[in-house]
Parts: C-alpha cells; structure tokens; sequence
C-alpha cells in the first residue's frame, strides 16, 4: 500500500510586512483583504499543528496543490520555503502553484524559483531536473506505483478575479504523458490548483479552459485528480474511456473555520493494486466546527476497476 498526503492552500502565515512601493498594484486589495479579514482565518498555530499531524502519520509522499502564498511579496516565497522545509525534503514532496503564487507577475527567479526542489520533473528520463521558467509544466514524478502529474493553472489576474488556465501547449503534453504513463500501469495522480469542474467553483475564480482539461483526461485516463483553491470539500468524477475517474479538493491547511468552510484538513490517499485495477481510500483528517483537534473526520473507499466502471462504498 502506498500512502499519498495531499492538503492546498497553507496561505503560509504570517504576512511580512511589505514596503509601499510593493503595493502600487493588485497586492494592495489583497494586504487589504488580508488585514481586515484573512489573517483571521489563516492561523500559523493552525497549519504547525498540521504539518506535525501530517509528518506523525508518515506517508510515503505529500503533494500541495498550490496558494503557498498570500499576494506574492518576495518575502512569502522564503517563509513559505521554510515551512516546506519542514513538511519535508524535495524528493518526498512535490507542489504545485497556485493563483496567489502568482499574484502579480514576477520573475521566476523571484518567485517559484525557491521552489524549483519541488517542482522537479523526471518524465522523459530526466533525474530530476528542476524547473527553469513557468513553462516547465507537468511535471512527472515516479513514486511507487503513483505517476504524479504536477499541472500549473496558476497566471496573474485583474483585481477581484482568481481565474486559472493550464493552455494548449501544457495540455498537450499532459495528454502524452498520461497516455505514456498508462501504459505502464501506473497510478497516475493529477494536480492541479482549480477545481476540473465549473458548477463547483464561482465565475470569476474558475478555471478557463476546464472543459479541456476533463477531455484530455477522458481520452488519456487518470486514476485520480487532486486540487485545492475553494477552501472547501470536493468529491465528484470525471468519466474516462477506461473508467471513472475520481477528484478530490481539500480545505484550507491552515484555515480556522469560517463562514460555510471547514477548517484545516489534510486527505492521506491509500493505494494498493487489485486484479482488477485499483482500490482507493481516502481518510479526511483534521480540525472539527466545535473543537481544533486533528482526527480522522471521514473515509471513503473507490474501487478503481480499469476497462470498467469504478464503484465506491
């Protein structure tokens, strides 16, 4: 069995304190937002006892599928690599980006680069060759039975808008690669920040080109797709040639509960090969409405049966 931990948008706190000339643009409405209502809810109390949660657990792998940061100030990337640090070393860790992790546009060595450990890409029999430039998308990384796809939906946007795009040249490439890894019979395990699905997620924060998205996974397949960005459960499916295929988005890792959202949660993901193809189960754990102490909140079971319908219990 191979253990996979997932959890989204640690929005790492706290926000370092920016200088005026860092907010003549987008960032100004979101140090704003920040101010008068998210420092709130993201808590750094709340995300070290995840990361401790999650690291007693030792999974095999963890994936985070991007909003590392807040509204991009160089100092974000550094505080955010010193909390990535401790969740774990590159080579057990892979992150994705999100669209707060692209605020406002930045250079790469400016920004995603302190990442670039972690975005790593071993398709195509590269060693683990690190990212150079925001084009360096997916990326493929080997564990165990899993292919893990890292996507990128992640570009600078207009005041008041969260949108993603993941665009032709990157979906083509994710097509190849899902069809390659297939092949092999991997778990292929896709990541990315917004959510596939456009009932599930507001206008103005969807992502633009979801109905490619889902028809490159029809055709190539997938076993299991993994996002973040609404700080909110989501358990649906893609249909796929060769099966269901299941998604999952996971809450805040660092939110305390707010509004109609949870607060923090991580998913641990088991995987174990079957005759038939698969079986997944996926354990929710983390902080409940009335108390903060992190315990198992739910579970489900996908039976993942390839060149068939899956089935759930």
């Amino acid at each position: 069995m191979f253990r996979l931990a997932h959890l989204s948008d640690p929005h790492v706190p706290p926000l370092p304190r920016p200088r005026l000339g860092e907010l003549m643009n987008k960032r100004a409405f979101g140090y704003l937002s920040w101010q008068y209502r998210r420092k709130a809810i993201h808590r750094a109390e709340t995300l070290e006892r995840l990361t401790q949660d999650l690291r007693s657990k030792r999974p095999d792998h963890v994936v985070v599928t991007g909003d590392l940061v807040n509204i991009s100030l160089p100092g974000e990337f550094e505080t955010a690599t010193d909390w990535l640090r401790r969740l774990g070393p590159p080579d057990r860790v892979t992150v994705v980006p999100g669209n707060h992790d692209a605020y406002i546009a930045l250079p790469f060595s400016q920004s995603w680069r302190h990442w670039a450990g972690y975005m790593s890409n071993e398709a195509d029999g590269n060693p683990g060759r690190e990212p150079t430039g925001f084009g360096d998308f997916p990326a493929v990384r080997r564990r165990g039975p899993l292919a893990i796809l890292g996507t990128s939906s992640a570009l600078p946007s207009g005041p008041g808008m969260a949108t993603g795009k993941l665009g032709a040249a990157q979906l083509e490439r994710l097509e190849c690669r899902l069809a390659q890894l297939g092949r092999e019979g991997l778990f292929r395990v896709v990541l990315v920040h917004h959510p596939p699905l456009d009932e599930t997620t507001k206008h103005r924060k969807r992502l633009l080109d979801s109905a490619e998205f889902r028809s490159v996974l029809k055709r190539s397949g997938a076993e299991l797709v993994l996002h973040g960005h609404d700080h909110r459960f989501l358990e649906a499916e893609i249909g796929g040639d060769d099966g269901a295929i299941p998604v999952f988005g996971v809450p805040s890792a660092s939110a305390r509960p707010y509004s109609d959202r949870p607060g923090a949660h991580y998913f641990l993901h088991e995987v174990e090969k079957t005759q038939a193809g698969w079986t997944l189960t996926v354990r929710a754990l983390g902080i409940g409405p009335e108390d903060d102490r992190f315990a198992e909140r739910f579970t489900r079971t996908l039976r993942l049966d390839r060149g068939g319908a899956g089935g759930k219990s």
